[in-house]
């Protein structure tokens, strides 16, 4: 049973050391982030964010983060847009949006080819497609009050 515990606090111990915690420094790993006046999908924008940014961690609240840029905007982020990794700032000016974006979730054009020759069943195609779709602001608005969903929390 002592087993048991030491090997409980052990691990809980360790997870500790992967969580976000206030006064961190978080890099953004997504092309662009608008940082948000409070936690709900539809809270107004305060500022905007791009890949490679540094952070510092403000609050916690769930799957959102308050933070304060260097520019010292601080607002409210998914933690999805976060990464505790440094982002080396290169040359990206021949680089695209999606490669950016792409590259910051460890995934890039190499990647994809190397997997596609591996075997990989994926339908590029329609990703390309899903990825283009825009759907306004307000007709999600309009999707979430009619649907009864809580507010894009």
């Amino acid at each position: 049973m002592k087993r048991l515990v030491v090997i409980t606090l052990f691990i809980l111990m360790a997870a500790e050391g992967f969580a976000q915690k206030v006064g961190d420094t978080m890099y953004i790993n997504v092309n662009s982030a608008n940082i948000k006046a409070s936690t709900g999908f539809f809270a107004s924008t305060t500022g905007t964010v791009r890949y490679g940014d540094q952070i510092q961690v403000l609050e916690l609240k769930g799957k959102w983060i308050r933070i304060r840029t260097s520019g010292n905007i601080t607002g409210w982020i998914a933690s999805s847009s976060l990464t505790t990794k440094r982002i080396a700032q290169g040359n990206a000016a021949n680089a695209s949006a999606r490669e950016i974006a792409l590259a910051g979730k460890g995934f890039s054009p190499v990647v994809e080819t190397e997997y596609k020759k591996s075997g990989g069943n994926i339908n590029y195609a329609a990703v390309d497609a899903m990825e283009m779709v825009n759907i306004s602001g307000r007709d999600l608005l309009t999707f979430t009050e009619e649907g009864h969903l809580a507010q894009g929390e």
